[in-house]
């Protein structure tokens, strides 16, 4: 189960705007959409996709796998590549299996590479060699955060970072009723803006640090960025079944687009004033 590809870009090299959606060079696993839009927001994705590229196939991942959460974050890119077109914003996301590595975690973290997703087996990682793990760490790690520094390096824009995931609806047979969470750590500035955004439909139940929080280390991505530019920032935890259709998926965007947009002039305020 493969996701659609996007924009293959090399870094640090400034990258040529393209459609999304374009063919890439299989060997790319860094993927950048619209990399030259101005808008405020910069945007991450790092669950975007459940691929195996044909360089780890010969360790056992289980196709049976590839659908389920373990592997990726259903509806989340959907979702980002339409915030990407309203907002003109950069989207980062790795083309790869969360099961190969997770970039979403530091390199000293259980989860980076798991033998164990949600009381799930991973068998295909199970005894891998340092090695292995360093050229995984080498090979998909370091180049997708450094590719994210290097666009927020050479900006020279005021920025706000935004990562979108999805969860699901049931974890260990726990229901989750939450249809969106907001992520964030001390800095709350962006989190506030979305929170109160969407408190205003009330048939919205939002996850405050729900159903994930800094402390399950799913904040490393965007605190490892955002802090290191003093960046208002937040990660957006959509359910999955909210986004599992493009009609769901355009509802989101929609909704969070309105929000981001009109909080954008007073976080930027802020955002000066801390620089």
């Amino acid at each position: 189960m493969a996701l659609p590809r996007g924009l293959a870009t090399n870094f640090p090299a400034e990258p040529a705007p393209a459609e999304a959606g374009a063919a890439a060079d299989p060997d790319t696993l860094i993927m950048l959409e619209n990399g030259a839009g101005a808008g405020t927001f910069v945007l991450l994705c790092d669950h975007a996709s459940n691929r195996v590229p044909d360089e780890y196939q010969s360790f056992g991942f289980a196709a049976g796998q590839l659908g389920l959460h373990i592997a990726w974050d259903p509806g989340a890119l959907g979702v980002a590549r339409l915030l990407s077109g309203k907002l003109d914003a950069p989207l980062f996301w790795p083309d790869i299996s969360r099961l190969v590595i997770d970039c979403n975690r530091p390199l000293d973290a259980a989860s980076l590479i798991v033998v164990e997703s949600e009381g799930r087996a991973v068998p295909a990682n199970v005894g891998l060699s340092g090695t292995e793990r360093a050229r995984r760490i080498e090979r998909i790690h370091a180049p997708y955060h450094d590719a994210v520094d290097a666009c927020l390096a050479r900006r020279g824009l005021p920025t706000v970072l935004i990562a979108i995931h999805s969860f699901t609806p049931v974890y260990l047979g726990n229901a989750r009723p939450w249809h969106v969470g907001i992520v964030f750590d001390e800095d709350a500035r962006m989190a506030n803006a979305l929170i109160k955004g969407l408190a205003t439909d009330p048939r919205l139940m939002v996850g405050i640090n729900e159903p994930y929080s800094p402390a399950d280390l799913v904040y490393y991505t965007v605190s490892r960025h955002a802090r290191t530019h003093g960046l208002p920032a937040a990660m957006i935890e959509i359910r999955n079944n909210e986004i599992g259709e493009e009609a769901g998926q355009k509802i989101w965007a929609d909704r969070l687009a309105e929000i981001l947009l009109a909080a954008a002039p007073g976080l930027l305020g802020a955002q000066q004033a801390v620089v």
